[in-house]
């Protein structure tokens, strides 16, 4: 007889060391549904949550760029009230948010359907998250300008 595979002995002993070692399964466990949704729901927190922590961790690291971009630029400027603004604008308008947009479509996309968002009958729409939309806006020269105003 040959000697079994390095990877036989290993699962030979995880098998070996699983029988009459494990404790019988509990009723609630066994009556716990066995389903793929079942799996995914429970294994870690949920790609939902897991994506509007990234949205947020993003948008928090653009402002703390845009706010050392901002005092560089008001450094840069001096006095230069005009310049300042042009710079500023000339800035936003550059600004890339092209993966942080891509995060938040894919929210906008699949947020109702992975939170299993009730639909509003009079609205046709799902409904609303504490009074709000569960869509976030896509960032732009727009919003850094209304968070970051080129006059201030």
């Amino acid at each position: 007889m040959t000697d079994p595979a390095p990877v036989e002995r290993v699962i030979g002993r995880g098998l070996e060391e699983a029988q009459g070692l494990g404790k019988p399964l509990s009723e609630r466990t066994r009556q716990r549904q066995r389903t793929v949704e079942a799996y995914l729901k429970n294994g870690s927190p949920p790609r939902w949550m897991e994506r509007i922590n990234e949205i947020d961790r993003g948008i928090a690291d653009h402002v703390r760029r845009l706010e050392r971009r901002r005092r560089a630029l008001r450094a840069e400027c001096g006095g230069d009230a005009e310049a300042f603004a042009r710079g500023w604008r000339a800035l936003a308008a550059r600004w890339s948010f092209e993966e942080l947009n891509e995060l938040i479509a894919q929210h906008n996309d699949w947020y109702p359907m992975e939170r299993d968002l009730p639909m509003d009958l009079r609205t046709r729409d799902y409904v609303l998250i504490n009074g709000r939309t569960y869509r976030r806006e896509p960032l732009g020269p727009e919003w850094i300008l209304r968070r970051f105003p080129a006059g201030g």
